[in-house]
């Protein structure tokens, strides 16, 4: 479970977040709000990107701020631009170097990278140039990168603003399937229609927190 306890931050003067307390215990879980309101900070905290200045999170009763590497094995992160995650020459070859603390074998991390492409819609692609993908792949194979490691939790912050409505669909498809608790950062508000809960931030505050017809509605007359 992620747990938010009083939880603020602050760039400088700037309140980003203000007293967030929540407990997430639900499979999926959507994080929405204007721009500035503080959601991809919320996010960021989980895997210890960005530290509280007051509060504490907690991910299954570890601290990122004192436990990071334990709960990095835990957390897998995937960015807005895939570019930004993508570092190896070859499609298996990133997603196997997401293995090379756990398998030392470059056989079998080889294998089990072309496994992970296969099982998300990148079947043999294992050997194409990483950057010559279309933005949809791209987005899939960042996402297959942090998979192959099989984490507990796994954090999408705007994960599909790069991507047409097909690669979108595929995303989400993929999202729905995963065992993994999933937190999902994003402005798609379609990509939360059967998510378990909602939460709506404003000013670094939670101003909804419900299922997602209730909270989108909500979202929506605050924009409005």
């Amino acid at each position: 479970m992620i747990a938010y306890e009083s939880v603020g931050h602050r760039y400088g003067d700037r309140v980003v977040l203000d007293d967030v307390t929540l407990a997430l215990p639900e499979q999926r879980v959507g994080l929405v709000g204007a721009n500035g309101s503080g959601k991809s900070t919320l996010a960021r905290m989980v895997n210890g990107l960005v530290r509280p200045t007051s509060g504490r999170v907690l991910v299954d009763g570890l601290d990122p701020t004192s436990e990071g590497a334990k709960v990095r094995r835990r957390v897998g992160f995937v960015f807005t631009n895939p570019d930004s995650q993508i570092v190896m020459p070859t499609a298996g070859e990133d997603v196997a170097f997401s293995l090379r603390r756990t398998v030392r074998n470059r056989e079998e991390r080889a294998r089990r990278a072309a496994a992970v492409l296969a099982a998300h819609g990148l079947e043999g692609y294992a050997d194409h140039p990483a950057h010559q993908l279309s933005g949809g792949q791209k987005q899939l194979l960042a996402l297959c990168g942090m998979l192959a490691l099989d984490p507990d939790v796994l954090v999408c912050d705007e994960p599909t603003t790069l991507l047409d409505l097909r690669n979108t669909r595929r995303f989400a498809e993929i999202l729905a399937e995963l065992r993994q608790q999933v937190l999902v950062v994003t402005h798609d508000l379609d990509l939360l229609a059967d998510f378990d809960r909602v939460v709506v931030l404003d000013g670094g505050k939670v101003v909804a927190d419900d299922t997602p017809g209730p909270a989108i509605r909500y979202y929506r007359e605050l924009v409005a």
